[in-house]
């Protein structure tokens, strides 16, 4: 899971940030400015300062924020000037937006704060619908407005081009100040929340921003969104009463308090509403004390009274955002936060720790306990590093904590309030009375020391009256301030007196060693003797060590916390968090251990290395070399596993019948493993039986089915069928047994173990499931390669939608979610267990994908579109083709191991657009869809989507933080580990990335290196020679120029016309090789590309039903294909290898059927062995001696082809 930040602020103002995978809070020092309050989104943080101003600190990222302003410049034919500036009065402006109706001349454009920067000039756009225009990038047609094309015409009487520049977002990792652009705002701001980041399916990077002034009024920030991230303006919403806080979950809820202590919630959020319509009242938990706090997520809502109880809402949803009722929980709070995955923290109002609530799940969001978060903040570990070098120069180690109760100190003592590590010690009040006794720390025993009594913060007068205090609460500490002080440095007391280290002039330099303490059972203090001291402070600070006075919180072991934000902290019920053993005390004991082993030098190293080497030396001679001389044991016996299953018959009429399953396992005299597999069945009360060797399977395919957990077999003559051997399992635990003991089988009879080599060709079915082969020297051979169905292919553990290779063993894959992951290096995970799968590069992977249904209808005159359709339509709810019905409620996940993350929700991201309520137009049943509706459209659509998530494991580790769609790495680089390889990719918002420092070493690389584009592109690929080509999103090719080993991200793009009327989605470039792949799934071949001239000249048909292409570091070209006839069925997703390819005929000459159906991703860029030369004997003998050529042997994990 990646790194996320909680954020907290102190009493005092001061911000901090605490990581999922650290153990301190962070301070975030900004100049001169205190913090009120916090709200926290995953990629930003918005704060109220004291000076009552709005302040944004957006996260750094490689992805930069830029925005893409635009002017159309407008010009008329006259017979005397030809096209020139001078229009019709009834023309649009000059400059205008593309409307025409707004005025946007090239200096009118100014930048929204001064946080913005420019990053170059105006220049024209000389790109349209993916072709090239003529120079000026002048679009032409008879009159404004009106279809452009680009070609001038006899009758183009009016003509425009469009201008660009982009501004980027500059105060990145920083406090940015929120310009107001406005006087109407009648006071300051007391309370702010943002979310809605996930209302309908919303880009990355909208969201929701609510704020509350001290009026009680409630303003609504309006365009934040990734390339506008401080918005830009606000917008007052009308309220029914007074208004003191508001909170604003991801989703479409918002609660807010009122000053009566009721609470309101915004009805009517929506993707095209997201101020929300109304607010509906909602009473308060408690009739006679009012509601001072509410913190809401996606399902939950928490709320604090005015006597702290904490309460539930139950029943609250997006369909029900009021809830039904409220439950008391255990624990009294100031304030709760909800941040993702409906994980809460909070605020206690006796020690004012922030507390996380453990056992929060999706099937219990109201969690089980609160737990306290301990760990130091940036002050309190330089101090304990100072205490931990006392503690070894004493020759001891202490642990615990020193506490001192004062008679006129105002205390009460808290039988559930506990230290900052949950460890306390009580100092006795006479040194005679000290005796050795082992001190227990432990962070889950109750302890009985007291406690100061800090006051309830509840509102902004308190924080702002403990900031303005501050400097009169140090100068008091005699006079009984109930603020924690840390001691350092004491002198030692007389018997029955206590001396605080604030009492006296003079502290003695005196040290104190090898002491052990004892719990005190009394204390007894001096009228008139020392004031409080500190509330928490270990006996690592017990030590000769001077104390600066001037800063006592800044080492303080308790800090007093006022507001905490958990808005973008991704924790959920499985996250390892080291917030809650972590101590000062353990800070010490590991930084002692560590200065301990300074103390071995590097001599007594060697020695104790060669003593160790000669005493196994020594062992494997006793146990090894005696006994070479006996023979090898060889096991030949036979093992047998047996089970009852269903199988898909081969014969009509085809149906599931019941069958034993059985597997035979023997091993040979040379000691090498197979088996065969047997099916029974009956056939007319016959018994019968169909077999297959282990040895001849290829591939162990999971099959989607609805109702049954279903598994495919292939041999090669299945595979030449299309019809595979289909068995069914009971239940998916005895179908994952059953694949990974036949895997494993599989694999064992081949002599295959181990991890894939890097010469391996990598596959991904439809299903997300991840396969590899090993090829063989003569797959690529000429003029008998090895045929594409005999390859044998083995299932890798994970779940990925794309997966990318190199052949020095880089490998990155890319979920359907669009998170990015690099292979480890090991091998098996899943279902694979025991022996079939490593133990050390093994990792916990999750994958997100939506489930589609479609609703339809049909017009009639009378009531218009409605759910009545003719008796030939398709389903009113089904799935895309329509031949299947789809409801709501009978629609599940893929199978059990996926869980629903959200509700079913309208998806707008269709292809081809949609109206404002998701519909989709068209003259009938199947036909082309339109967003907008027209005279001649009888029926409509729209989609529905639903997410659901997969948690599994495999040899992948994640990469953020950016989500990537498409990436490519150089398929042929030389085998040094040390070199750099280059890696592209595309974000899911378009953008080009170069991924800098990847290595054979470092495969995830460093950091990105954003490439400047027009417009977004979909796919990506780089060739050898760093020829590095890619799409838009408009269809239109482009390739990057001058990309070098100096210069990674190279310098320019170069546009490259489409093929006539077509849309291109994909490439892939190999050596000297360019294929792309269009929408309408024919294959193109780049012809004219050189090394003067890498841009190419034209494009060659190829193929139909094409779906996927790679192109290899040898120009190999494989391809996922539609529409693969067999023996016995139909098959789509099908791997394909191009025959014939060689230098002379870069096209190749047919094509060679692979493993398929049901495949969707292919890539062979990692296998770079050149085939053997086989030269054929001519059938006529010569005269002359004749020696063929050698043949060039290679091996598995040959070297790459240098490029």
């Amino acid at each position: 899971m990646p790194v996320s930040l909680l954020w907290a602020v102190d009493v005092y103002g001061r911000v901090y940030s605490l990581s999922t995978a650290g153990q301190h809070w962070e301070q975030c020092h900004i100049a001169q400015t205190e913090f009120k309050r916090l709200t926290a989104a995953q990629q930003c943080c918005w704060g109220i300062a004291c000076d009552n101003n709005i302040y944004l600190n957006l996260h750094a990222s490689d992805l930069p924020v830029r925005y893409q302003e635009e002017t159309y410049e407008n010009q008329r034919w006259n017979p005397v000037d030809g096209f020139s500036e001078h229009l019709l009065p009834s023309d649009r402006w000059q400059w205008s937006d593309v409307t025409g109706l707004q005025h946007q001349p090239l200096g009118s454009f100014q930048l929204p704060s001064v946080w913005w920067e420019w990053e170059g000039n105006w220049y024209v756009d000389e790109n349209f619908e993916g072709e090239p225009t003529e120079k000026g990038g002048w679009t032409y047609a008879m009159d404004f407005p009106a279809t452009y094309t680009k070609d001038k015409k006899w009758n183009s009487c009016v003509r425009r081009r469009r201008w660009l520049r982009y501004r980027r977002y500059q105060a990145m990792d920083t406090w940015a100040k929120i310009p107001l652009h406005q006087s109407s705002l009648p006071d300051p701001f007391s309370d702010i929340s943002c979310g809605g980041w996930e209302i309908s399916e919303e880009p990355r990077g909208q969201l929701s921003l609510w704020a509350v002034s001290l009026q009680g009024k409630v303003w609504f920030r309006e365009g934040i969104c990734h390339h506008n991230p401080e918005g830009s303006a606000w917008e007052e919403v009308p309220l029914p009463g007074e208004v003191v806080q508001i909170s604003c979950g991801p989703g479409d809820l918002v609660w807010a308090v009122l000053w009566e202590g009721q609470l309101i919630v915004r009805e009517g959020i929506s993707r095209h509403c997201p101020r929300g319509i109304s607010w509906a009242v909602v009473d308060s938990p408690s009739p006679e004390v009012g509601a001072i706090h509410v913190a809401v997520g996606v399902d939950v809502v928490w709320a604090v009274t005015k006597d702290n109880k904490v309460w539930f809402r139950r029943g609250v949803n997006s369909h029900n955002p009021c809830g039904s009722g409220w439950i008391n929980m255990v624990g009294e709070m100031i304030m709760v936060n909800v941040g993702l995955n409906d994980q809460v923290w909070g605020i206690s109002c006796q020690d004012r720790a922030v507390y996380f609530r453990q056992g929060v799940t999706s099937s219990e969001l109201s969690g089980k306990t609160w737990k306290v978060i301990s760990v130091p903040r940036d002050g309190d570990r330089s101090h304990s590093r100072t205490s931990s070098d006392s503690q070894q120069s004493a020759g001891c180690f202490f642990s615990g904590e020193v506490r001192a109760q004062s008679a006129v100190s105002d205390v009460e003592s808290d039988a559930e309030g506990g230290t900052a590590d949950g460890a306390s010690c009580l100092l006795t009040s006479a040194p005679a009375s000290f005796v050795e006794a082992p001190i227990v720390c432990t962070s889950d025993q109750p302890t009985d020391a007291p406690k100061p009594r800090i006051p309830k913060v509840t509102s902004d007068s308190f924080i702002s009256e403990l900031i303005s205090d501050r400097e009169p609460a140090k100068s008091s500490r005699d006079a009984g301030s109930a603020a924690p002080v840390v001691l350092e440095e004491e002198t030692v007391p007389r018997e029955g007196e206590f001396k605080a280290p604030c009492a006296g002039p003079a502290l003695s330099p005196n040290q104190w060693s090898n002491v052990g303490l004892e719990e005190a059972q009394s204390q007894q203090v001096q009228p008139g003797g020392a004031p409080d001291s500190a509330d928490t402070c270990s006996l690592s600070s017990v030590a000769a060590y001077t104390l600066a006075m001037d800063d006592l919180y800044g080492v303080d072991e308790h800090p007093v916390w006022a507001w905490v934000s958990g808005g973008g902290c991704s924790v959920d019920s499985h996250s390892q968090l080291t917030w809650f053993n972590c101590s000062m005390n353990t800070l010490a004991l590991i930084q002692s251990v560590q200065s301990m082993s300074l103390s071995v030098t590097p001599a007594q190293t060697a020695a104790w290395r060669r003593q160790i080497f000669e005493q196994l030396s020594e062992r494997t001679k006793r146990e090894m070399d005696n006994f070479r001389h006996y023979e090898q044991a060889i096991e030949q016996s036979v093992w047998v596993k047996k089970g009852t299953m269903q199988w898909w018959r081969d014969w009509k009429p085809h149906k599931w019948v019941d069958v034993h399953f059985a597997l035979e396992q023997f091993s040979g005299p040379d000691g090498n493993k197979d088996g065969i597999l047997f099916i029974y069945y009956n056939f007319y009360e016959e018994k019968k039986y169909l077999h297959a060797f282990i040895n001849e399977v290829t591939i162990l395919v999971p099959v989607l089915n609805d109702s049954k957990h279903t598994f495919a077999i292939y041999t090669p003559e299945r595979t030449k069928q299309r019809w595979p051997i289909r068995v069914a399992a009971a239940t998916e635990l005895e179908m994952h047994d059953w694949l990974a003991l036949l895997s494993m089988s599989c694999c064992d009879s081949r002599g295959i173990q181990g991890p894939p080599s890097k010469q391996a060709i990598w596959s991904i079915t439809c299903k997300g499931d991840i396969f590899v082969s090993e090829p063989s020297p003569h797959l690529e051979a000429l003029p008998y390669p090895t045929p594409c169905d005999q390859m044998f292919w083995r299932q890798v553990g994970g779940h990925l939608r794309i997966v990318e290779c190199s052949s020095i063993g880089i490998v990155w894959g890319i979920g359907y979610d669009y998170t990015a992951w690099v292979y480890t290096g090991g091998y098996g995970g899943g279902f694979f267990q025991g022996m079939a799968s490593s133990t050390d590069l093994i990792y916990t992977q999750t994958d997100v994908k939506s489930v589609y249904i479609y609703e339809n209808q049909r017009w009639n005159p009378v009531t218009g579109y409605t759910s009545r359709g003719l008796p030939t339509d398709r389903y009113m709810w089904s799935d895309a083709s329509g031949l299947h019905e789809r409801t709501k409620t009978s629609t599940k996940a893929f199978s059990p191991q996926w869980t629903w993350v959200s509700e079913w929700a309208i998806d707008y991201s269709v292809s081809g657009g949609t109206d404002r309520e998701g519909w989709q137009y068209a003259a009938d049943f199947p036909a082309s869809y339109h967003g907008y509706k027209t005279m001649k459209d009888f029926v409509r659509r729209r989609r529905w989507a639903r997410k659901c998530k997969l948690t599994t494991t495999g040899p992948w580790q994640e990469l953020p933080p950016i989500p990537l769609s498409d990436v490519t790495i150089l398929p042929c680089a030389d085998q040094n580990s040390v070199d750099m390889v280059p890696l592209w990719a595309i974000s899911n918002k378009g953008d080009v990335l170069c991924r800098l420092g990847v290595t054979a070493l470092t495969p995830g690389g460093s950091s990105w290196l954003h490439v400047g584009t027009d417009q977004p592109f979909k796919s990506i690929s780089i060739g050898a020679a760093s020829q590095v080509w890619a799409i838009a999103k408009d269809g239109s090719a482009f390739y990057r120029g001058s990309v070098s080993p100096k210069s990674p991200a190279g310098d320019f793009w170069s546009h490259i016309p489409s093929p006539a009327k077509q849309k291109l989605k994909q490439v892939s470039v190999g050596r000297t090789s360019v294929y792309t792949v269009d929408e309408n799934g024919n294959l193109w071949y780049r012809q004219g590309v050189t090394p003067s001239y890498p841009q190419g000249s034209s494009w060659e048909h190829i193929s139909n039903n094409v779906r996927k292409v790679s192109v290899g570091p040898l120009d190999q070209v494989w391809i996922i294909a539609d529409k693969v006839q067999g023996s016995h069925s139909l098959s789509c997703g099908t791997v394909c290898h191009r025959l014939g390819v060689q230098p002379m005929e870069p096209k190749g000459q047919s094509w060679d059927y692979g493993i398929g159906g049901g495949w969707d991703h292919i890539t062979v860029r990692g296998n770079s062995m050149e085939p053997p030369r086989i030269c054929l004997p001519s059938l006529i003998e010569p005269s002359f001696s004749w020696s063929p050529l050698p043949v060039r042997t290679t091996e598995a994990n040959g070297s790459a082809v240098g490029c």
